[in-house]
């Protein structure tokens, strides 16, 4: 098989694994290999969109960058996007409870906010707030492709992309119209009904789907501190995708979500001493509508493209204690773009494949929150200008450059910029891929005019700043049946935003974080397949202290077999998060020490077998091993829990 057809599966190691590291490898067989990507939904190379402003085959981007697919995550039956990103290299996830709860992902180390998230093109990093994404409300149903980007990507995608981008991309209706009903039940009084409809033809398409989700949860406040009260979660998430061609050059697009939850929280009073959640009667009620409008128009059979987008994106959360709204926020982000492509060949120079993509976009965000302590009402304006340019050599060299500026209202502007490469040698089933980037992160509408009873807003903050890169050799080895990607990186920060007592300041020197990224994908027998990936990640900041929450070893592994002519599977999944440091609060908040929050492993097991076509039967253990585990300081997560369920399709 070509190299060309291979996907990029990458992840981080080190020289010196730990025992429960090597013990997690050991579980699975001792092939390293990702729960990254599989197959892409269509036939032929696999195609990543987020690597550059136009699709492009995995195997020419020199970015790094992870794929998962639909139908990876139907095998592992994973409920929650930030569990469907454990599995990825570079990642490390940190969520304050159980389903629903606030959830974190960094890439490389780099902070929260750091991470830009994106669904079909729209962005999703919360204005209203730090200007970060809050996993812990995405749930995995109706999703086509996830893309993981990693490295500072703000020449594409300007401001939050420092540490990378998450690319999420629903189902998209396809071929004769189907129809599905999904129900489950499990562990904590779960339950979860998914339904939807989709389909399309040459000349459309349609994606109509919805799901609701209700559990009681677990307690959040740590049950061996005296702890009981459970803590539920209700979701609701709708989705439409709708597309038309009216014109055999004209492509027509129009995405929309709506989310609606609760999630019920505990405390951490100030106190004298120790800070400790606790049991409490509160809860956070969230709302979010996303949406897209996009024509395509494209000349000259394809050789120029004209792209025009509008996005919005809305997110609303009340912040309850004992009934009574105790805090209220609304962000909200509107943004127009142009972009032109222009495709064209020089066969006689190198056998050059060109591309040359121009972006322009205006950004308008918003923020109103109330409180006892008051309010704010706040908005800017930024123009944000793309360019890029993209040459294919002799068909196994490819070079990417691009540069953005930014204009913005209120604080500096910024350029910043990012080259790319990859080389393909087909004899020895060799590619050899690596990038250099910069980044910025601006600071937010809080911490420029934010409030308090004693905070003091900073207008004077400048963005942070990030230089990074990586390089890395993906082979090809047994015969074509498995491939393995190393990856080592290299990230700085500075002019990091820091809460100081009663203002945000920015903290002078730099953070750097360094790491290692492996991964691979082996078929052993017809209808088996082992992934895993390792990731090492050494990160400090300015002072030369550890940056919390971020183990230095993260590993996971997945074991799959199909069998029963494709109508049964099972899937064995093994995830390792080393130890890792937390700040724990005390005396009012005012001082802090780092602890160490332990180790562990996770194993979950999933099973699925299609009965007749249109009815499959499935179900899951999570935590098998019932691992006792905190990833933020205070906060429990579930224990064992099994679940069951059925899922019918029906075609028309």
């Amino acid at each position: 098989m070509s190299i060309r057809n291979i996907r990029i599966l990458e992840s981080t190691s080190a020289s010196i694994v730990p025992g429960r590291v090597f013990l997690v490898l050991a579980t699975l067989g001792g092939m390293a290999v990702p729960a990254t990507a599989e197959t892409s939904v269509e036939q032929g190379p696999e195609v990543v969109v987020s690597a550059s402003r136009v699709p492009l085959p995995a195997s020419e981007s020199g970015s790094a960058v992870t794929v998962i697919t639909a139908d990876e995550i139907a095998r592992k039956q994973v409920r929650l996007v930030s569990d469907v990103l454990r599995d990825v290299p570079g990642i490390a996830v940190s969520r304050s409870g159980g389903a629903g709860n606030f959830t974190q992902i960094r890439i490389r180390g780099a902070e929260s906010n750091h991470t830009l998230v994106r669904i079909n093109g729209v962005e999703l990093n919360d204005p209203s707030g730090a200007s970060e994404f809050d996993f812990g409300n995405f749930l995995a149903s109706d999703i086509e492709r996830i893309e993981v980007l990693r490295g500072p990507q703000s020449a594409l995608y300007g401001s939050d992309a420092i540490g990378g981008v998450i690319n999420i991309i629903t189902r998209k209706g396809r071929g004769q119209t189907t129809a599905y009903l999904d129900l489950e039940a499990g562990a904590r009084r779960t339950g979860q009904i998914s339904a939807g409809i989709r389909g399309g033809g040459d000349r459309y398409h349609y994606s109509l789907g919805g799901t609701g989700l209700t559990t009681d949860g677990v307690s959040v406040a740590p049950e061996s501190e005296g702890n009981s009260e459970t803590d539920g979660y209700r979701n609701q998430t709708y989705d439409m995708r709708l597309g038309a061609t009216p014109l055999p050059n004209l492509d027509l697009e129009l995405f929309v979500r709506h989310v609606n939850s609760t999630v019920e929280t505990d405390d951490q009073p100030a106190v004298a001493g120790i800070i400790r959640t606790v049991d409490d009667d509160s809860e956070t009620r969230t709302r979010q509508w996303t949406g897209r409008a996009q024509a395509k128009y494209t000349l000259f059979d394809g050789a120029w493209e004209h792209i025009l987008g509008a996005d919005y994106n809305e997110d609303s959360a009340d912040s309850l204690a004992a009934g009574a709204v105790t805090f209220e926020s609304e962000g909200e982000k509107k943004k127009f773009d142009y972009q032109t492509n222009v495709f064209f060949e020089t066969p006689s120079v190198a056998g050059a494949r060109h591309t040359v993509t121009l972006l322009a976009e205006r950004e308008h965000e918003s923020q109103v929150t109330k409180s006892p302590f008051g309010g704010s009402d706040l908005d800017l304006t930024s123009n944000g200008y793309v360019g890029e340019y993209r040459v294919g050599l002799w068909e196994r060299v490819f070079l990417s450059g691009s540069m953005r500026y930014d204009d913005n209202e209120i604080f500096d502007d910024a350029t910043t910029y990012r080259v790319t490469a990859a080389y393909l040698h087909e004899e020895t089933a060799t590619r050899l891929h690596g990038s250099y980037g910069t980044g910025v992160k601006n600071p937010t509408l809080f911490e420029l005019f934010g409030f308090g009873p004693t905070f003091v807003p900073n207008p004077g903050l400048s963005q942070e700043k990030s230089k990074g890169w990586d390089i890395g050799v993906e082979q090809e080895i047994l015969d074509g049946r498995a491939t393995i990607d190393v990856t080592y990186f290299d990230n700085r920060i500075t002019d990091l935003i820091q809460g100081a007592g009663n203002t945000a300041i920015n903290i002078s020197g730099t953070s750097r974080i360094r790491g290692i990224e492996v991964a691979a994908r082996a078929t052993l027998l017809e209808g088996l397949t082992l992934g895993a990936s390792y990731t090492y990640t050494d990160g400090q900041d300015a002072n030369g202290d550890r940056l919390i929450r971020l183990a230095r070893h993260i590993a996971s592994g997945d074991l799959n077999y199909a069998f029963a002519d494709g109508r049964a599977n099972v899937n064995l999944g093994v995830r390792y998060n080393g130890e890792q440091q937390d700040f724990q609060f005390s005396n009012f908040f005012i001082n802090r020490d780092r602890v160490t929050l332990d180790d562990y492993v996770l194993v979950n097991v999933a099973a699925s077998y299609r009965l007749q076509e249109h009815v499959e039967l499935y179900a899951r253990v999570e935590n098998l091993l019932d691992e006792d585990y905190q990833e933020v300081l205070g906060f429990s997560n579930p224990g064992i829990g099994g679940f069951v369920g059925v899922r019918f399709t029906a075609g028309f």
